[in-house]
C-alpha cells in the first residue's frame, strides 16, 4: 500500500466520511482552507490511480468511494510509524508519550486494561 500525501490523507478522510460521492461532496465537509476544486479532483483521480478509491460513472461525472477501508490504512499506517520511529516497539511509542506528557496515568490504566480485558 503506497504512502498517501497530507492532502490525500485529507481527501480519504472526507471519503471515509460520506462514503460514496461525487467531488463537490467530497469538498462540502473538507475543513478550511479547502483545496480549489480542480486540486481536489486532480487528488482523488490520483487516489483512484493507486487503488484507494473506485468510481462509476454518472452521467457526465463520476462518483467515487472508498477501495481501502479506514482501519486497514490506519493499522498500515501505525505499523509503519512505529517499524520507521520506534524500532518496531509499540511500548517505545507509548514511553515517548508519557515521557514527553502527552498521556496521562489515567489514559495508561485505560490502555492496559484493554490489553487485559479486550473486547470480544
Amino acid at each position: 500500500m503506497e504512502k498517501l500525501t497530507l492532502q490525500e490523507e485529507e481527501a480519504m478522510l472526507a471519503v471515509w466520511q460520506i462514503g460514496k460521492g461525487f467531488i463537490k461532496d467530497f469538498m462540502d465537509v473538507l475543513p478550511e482552507p479547502k483545496p480549489p476544486y480542480t486540486t481536489l479532483a486532480s487528488t482523488v483521480k490520483n487516489l483512484e490511480r493507486k487503488g484507494y478509491l473506485v468510481s462509476e460513472r454518472f452521467a457526465n461525472a463520476n462518483r467515487y468511494s472508498a477501495k481501502v477501508k479506514e482501519t486497514e490504512y490506519k493499522k498500515r499506517f501505525m505499523s509503519g510509524f512505529v517499524n520507521n520511529y520506534f524500532q518496531s516497539s509499540y511500548k517505545e511509542l507509548v514511553a515517548f508519550f508519557a515521557k514527553d506528557k502527552k498521556i496521562s496515568a489515567e489514559e495508561l490504566k485505560e490502555i492496559i486494561n484493554l490489553i487485559e480485558n479486550p473486547e470480544k
